[in-house]
Formats: C-alpha cells, sequence, structure tokens
C-alpha cells in the first residue's frame, strides 16, 4: 500500500534518492502511468513498473556512451606509427592567461604520413604553442618554421610502443570503473523500486537481470576498442 504523499525513504547514498525521484517525475511516467491515485488507494502494480525499470538501464545505456567517448578519445591521443590530428587533442595553449584547446586557435594538417603541421590564427601565439606541444607525454619535438609548427614524428621504438600500451590498458580501466559505478546506480534505484512498491519483485529481478547484460556489453567495447589500440600501436 503506497499513498499519494509517501516519500521514497531516505538511503545512505543521496546520488541515488536523486536519481531515483527523478524517474518518479520523469516524461515517461506522464507518458505512460495511471495518474497517482487518491491518499489510500492502491497503486497497480502493472500502470507503474515498466517505463521506470526502463528508464533505469536507459540512464545506464546513456552513462556507458559517455564513458566510451572519453575512452575513444584518450585512446586516440596515444601515438601510433601514424600521424594523426587526434594526437594534439589533448593539448592545451597558455594563451593570454587562459587554457585553450589547441583546435582552437590553430589549423592542424597531416601533409605527410609521419609529419603533422600546426599553423596558429594568431602568429604571436607560436612560441605558446610551441611550447605546449612539446611539454606534452608524447615525446614530440616541435619545430617553428615561419608562422607554421612542424611536428615530425620519429618511428617508435619498441620499448615505447610498451609503454603506451600499458596507457592504453590503464585507460580502459579507468572507463570500466565509470560502468561499475553506473551499474552501481543502477542497481540501487532497481532495489529502491522494490522496496517502495513501485515495481513487483519479479519485474526488478529481471530489470537487474538486464541491467547486468547491459554492463556485460559494455565492458566487452572497452575491450574491443583498447585491443584495437593495442593492435594499431605495435603494427609496425
Amino acid at each position: 500500500m503506497v499513498s499519494a504523499k509517501k516519500l521514497p525513504r531516505v538511503v545512505p547514498k543521496v546520488a541515488v534518492e536523486v536519481r531515483f525521484r527523478r524517474l518518479l517525475e520523469s516524461p515517461a511516467r506522464q507518458r505512460h502511468w495511471a495518474p497517482l491515485p487518491k491518499p489510500g488507494a492502491v497503486i497497480r502494480a502493472e500502470a507503474t513498473r515498466g517505463p521506470m525499470i526502463d528508464d533505469v538501464h536507459k540512464e545506464f545505456t546513456a552513462s556507458a556512451a559517455k564513458a566510451h567517448d572519453s575512452l575513444k578519445r584518450d585512446l586516440a591521443k596515444l601515438r601510433a606509427g601514424r600521424a594523426s590530428t587526434n594526437l594534439l587533442d589533448g593539448v592545451r595553449v597558455d594563451y593570454y592567461g587562459t587554457s585553450t584547446p589547441l583546435s582552437q586557435m590553430a589549423n592542424i594538417a597531416i601533409p605527410e604520413p609521419r609529419l603533422i603541421t600546426v599553423k596558429p590564427w594568431d602568429k604571436t601565439a607560436i612560441k605558446a604553442v610551441e611550447k605546449a606541444i612539446r611539454e606534452t607525454d608524447l615525446g614530440l619535438n616541435p619545430q617553428t618554421d615561419g608562422d607554421l609548427i612542424r611536428v615530425p614524428l620519429p618511428p617508435l621504438t619498441e620499448e615505447r610502443r610498451k609503454e603506451f600500451v600499458k596507457i592504453a590498458r590503464k585507460y580502459g580501466e579507468e572507463c570500466k570503473v565509470t560502468l561499475r559505478k553506473a551499474r552501481h546506480e543502477a542497481l540501487d534505484m532497481l532495489t529502491e523500486m522494490d522496496d517502495e512498491g513501485t515495481a513487483s519483485q519479479d519485474d526488478v529481478e529481471r530489470g537487474k537481470k538486464k541491467a547486468e547484460e547491459l554492463v556485460a556489453d559494455a565492458v566487452k567495447a572497452v575491450d574491443a576498442f583498447v585491443a584495437a589500440k593495442e593492435k594499431d600501436i605495435m603494427e609496425v
């Protein structure tokens, strides 16, 4: 029995409670659920259970997609055997006291397989750009030629390739930590539905099983991204 004014119980994790309340007030509830009954009336589980559990799954899927996008950006920064504009994605320049992404203040091109050229739009920023590129952990040695900065990519040694592989795996593990956190929050919200009676125990168990399947798929995707990058790095 749940009254219309009964609020979800306070749980240790504030974030989970906030997200649970958000689901209660979500547009899906307005579209698919029956209106809340008057105080003292019984809420029918079949009128409320589906959309909320689906919303938990959608929220996890969205979180996993963001984690995957972040991982792919990190992996793109790791140098393989070929030049790539993505290599400089993480470079930020101290531009008049403001940390500015290199891509927002210069044209970046790949004229040759092992050469990157950078042409700052503001010629007065050339020294700052060169300094920012040189100070990355990519082992690059930029060379200024007039208003153009040339960034040659020397062949990677076996030792350097292995170092990059370790970094790629580290990025993968960090992504998995993010996925585990999202998994924990999803399962907590599903448990809360069971405790509050907004979904039946059977539906919650099925929802948890589906959530675990989504987590497994997300982790497999991480392994695939990292494996592809490792192959790219080790390719001579």
